[in-house]
């Protein structure tokens, strides 16, 4: 039913910013098959260069290029690989690789697995630098011990192969994401520095080749069976995030032409499985921390197309791929923070040389600027950068960029708001530009979206852009977290969202469990969310309407107002609010909410409610995790309203103002 709005209320409407609901129209006329679709492979035959011709980066012993790089990064980076020289390399256990299976954890093989592979990027970064030879031992030991491995991927992952959990089978090679990454990794080592290590051995780069062929290139083409490839299933975030190491592996040591093509036709037709179903707005339903591996990931096999076919593969300007760009500017709060629904922290340092690029790319002028704010925040420039599994694939493009970065101009995006019709997402604040004042985001959705929390009808509060009312985000992962027990974890359950528990109930996972209604319109004075979330229950909650409505009064104060109609009466209504501030209740109906001298700049902020209809109860929650402990410090509260009477329909409202 589409939104009906009086001529008079029209009128009064000095500029209107969004008036929308969703399940309308998408956006954009749906592109099937964006990528496979044009770009066949008797095309990419002739359009994508050889692997001897391809030169996207400048090698070790082309050392103009390499002395371009800021002198800060190039003495960072060496002595970062100094400390490694001579270094030994942690060998993973079977015990240690077992301890998933036996008791959930993935983090001590994890550990092991990715600081080899930190480890060798580093050497082979400071090898670039500096030219003259002294890492390539380390280097060759690196490669070696990392070709000696039975598995490249991590335990948590393995049940990919026919056996199941457990132990890797060494006959049947499977990839993740992590397979995927070391192939990039061997890849992008084999091209910088392939030529010195040819002069040790020429059995070594031999060997490169053969376990990326056999790892990562032939399995890939020959299989069509792992789910990430999305020929089965919908796929999230693993799609976009192997292809495009699965793609670098490709251009650099595929010669065969007709492997080359029908690898990278696949690879095409591969991220369409991902493109096809998505969300004509953009919005990632996995949350901004995994955007870096979603729309950053595709925009990483982008970049590489582009450049591996000399720009005959450019589809930057579709505007599916323009949104999926935007999304990481929209979910920004400020500072650190970003609109963290999901598995996602609510403190995140995003990429800032992939934000620019990707701006850059689209013509996106907000995140070029967001990109370049990004970068002096992260004092880039400065010394050796970072990098994450040693994703050389990522630290590449930053080094040599990094001159036009830091002269571009740097803008935080503030927008007044944004709204996700197709992810049923929306963000609002109070000034244009500004972090001063309210900041609030609310969801609709389902409960089966990708890094799902039963989280329908969910919001968050910040306040001079720091948080009030909080998402708490998700723990470290371990064998739980994506298993059969996965809400069973309180950090994925309803009552640990700021939502009502309703007759004892709360919402359960599932796509059936979902919003409904949703409405949302936005102006100079005022955004104003609303949607059902009575679906979001089992029939036990015995909820008939629970119609919840968000609304933004810039400049002023932030109203939740929740109107609900039961069938029966059997426990009496709670809504639950997370908090990182302390609570204070002074029994009077206000809530008072005081935090450290670092956020909200001391500004207190009150929650007003009705005293005669709800008596409060005020949790703490330690914080032991090391994942919530970077967003929150030790602990954060659960406020409790509870309703004193048992009305079957009822309609109440919560108020956050300035003190």
């Amino acid at each position: 039913m589409p939104l009906e709005l009086s001529k008079s209320f029209m009128r009064s409407i000095p500029a209107v910013l969004v008036i929308i609901i969703a399940y309308a129209q998408p956006l954009f006329s749906q592109d099937k098959n964006l990528l496979s679709g044009p770009f066949t492979t008797e095309l990419l035959k002739t359009s994508v260069l050889a692997a001897k011709d391809w030169h996207p980066y400048p090698k070790q012993f082309e050392r103009a290029a390499w002395s371009q790089i800021p002198e800060a990064v190039r003495n960072g980076t060496i002595a970062k690989a100094e400390k490694l020289l001579h270094g030994s390399w942690q060998i993973p256990r079977a015990t240690d690789f077992l301890e998933y299976k036996r008791n959930g954890n993935r983090s001590r093989y994890e550990a092991i697995s990715f600081g080899r592979r930190e480890q060798l990027a580093a050497l082979v970064l400071g090898e670039c630098m500096e030219g003259k030879g002294r890492f390539l031992d380390d280097i060759m030991n690196g490669v070696w011990t990392i070709c000696e491995e039975t598995y490249w991927g991590v335990p948590a992952h393995v049940g990919l192969q026919k056996s199941g959990p457990g132990l890797p089978d060494v006959a049947e090679p499977t990839v993740d994401l992590f397979a995927a990454e070391t192939g990039m990794l061997i890849a992008w080592t084999y091209y910088l520095v392939g030529e010195e290590l040819n002069k040790i051995s020429p059995l070594i780069t031999e060997r490169m080749r053969y376990e990326v062929q056999r790892r990562v290139i032939s399995v890939n083409l020959e299989r069509d069976d792992f789910w990430w490839m999305g020929f089965s299933r919908t796929v999230n975030n693993w799609n976009l995030w192997i292809c495009s190491n699965w793609l670098t592996a490709v251009l650099v040591f595929e010669e065969d032409p007709t492997r080359r093509s029908a690898s990278i036709h696949k690879i095409l037709r591969c991220l369409d499985n991902f493109l096809n179903p998505y969300p004509r707005d953009g919005g990632c339903d996995e949350g901004p921390s995994y955007w870096g591996r979603a729309g950053g990931s595709l925009f990483d096999c982008l970049e590489l197309l582009q450049s591996a076919s000399g720009n005959a593969i450019n589809v930057f300007q579709k505007p599916l791929i323009q949104e999926i760009g935007r999304y990481i500017c929209r979910a920004y709060i400020h500072d650190e923070y970003f609109v963290n629904f999901a598995d996602a922290p609510a403190k995140h340092e995003a990429d800032a040389s992939l934000i620019f690029r990707y701006g850059k790319s689209i013509d996106d002028q907000s995140m070029m600027g967001f990109g370049a704010y990004l970068a002096k925040r992260q004092r880039l420039g400065e010394g050796a950068g970072k990098g994450q599994f040693g994703s050389l694939g990522r630290m590449l493009p930053v080094l040599f960029h990094l001159n036009e970065l830091s002269r571009a101009q740097s803008k935080e995006p503030l927008s007044p708001g944004f709204w996700l019709p197709d992810l049923q997402v929306m963000g609002a604040r109070s000034s244009d530009g500004s972090a001063k004042g309210f900041y609030v985001a609310a969801k609709g959705g389902h409960n089966a979206e990708s890094h799902n929390h039963n989280d329908v009808g969910n919001f968050i509060v910040y306040h001079n852009g720091y948080p009030v009312i909080i998402d708490v985000g998700v723990e470290t992962y371990t064998a739980k977290t994506f298993g059969k027990d996965r809400y069973s974890i309180w950090t994925m359950q309803s009552a640990f969202h700021n939502l009502p528990t309703i007759n004892g109930v709360m919402q359960k996972d599932g796509r059936e469990y979902r919003a409904s209604n949703i409405r949302y319109t936005a102006d100079d004075e005022m955004a104003l969310f609303s949607l059902d979330i009575s679906q979001a229950y089992p029939p036990e909650a015995k909820a008939k309407v629970w119609e919840r409505r968000v609304q933004l009064n810039r400049g002023k104060d932030v109203v939740i107002t929740d109107r609900y109609e039961l069938e029966e009466m059997r426990q009496p209504v709670m809504v639950s609010l997370m908090t990182a501030c302390t609570p204070i209740d002074d029994k009077q109906g206000t809530i008072h909410l005081r935090s450290g001298s670092d956020q909200n700049e001391g500004q207190p902020i009150s929650i007003s409610y009705d005293k005669d209809r709800f008596s409060v109860g005020i949790e703490t929650i330690p914080i032991e995790d090391p994942r919530l402990l970077s967003s929150w410090g030790n602990r954060i509260y659960r406020i409790l309203l509870t309703a004193k009477g048992r009305a079957l329909a009822d309609e109440f409202s919560f108020r956050f103002r300035e003190e």
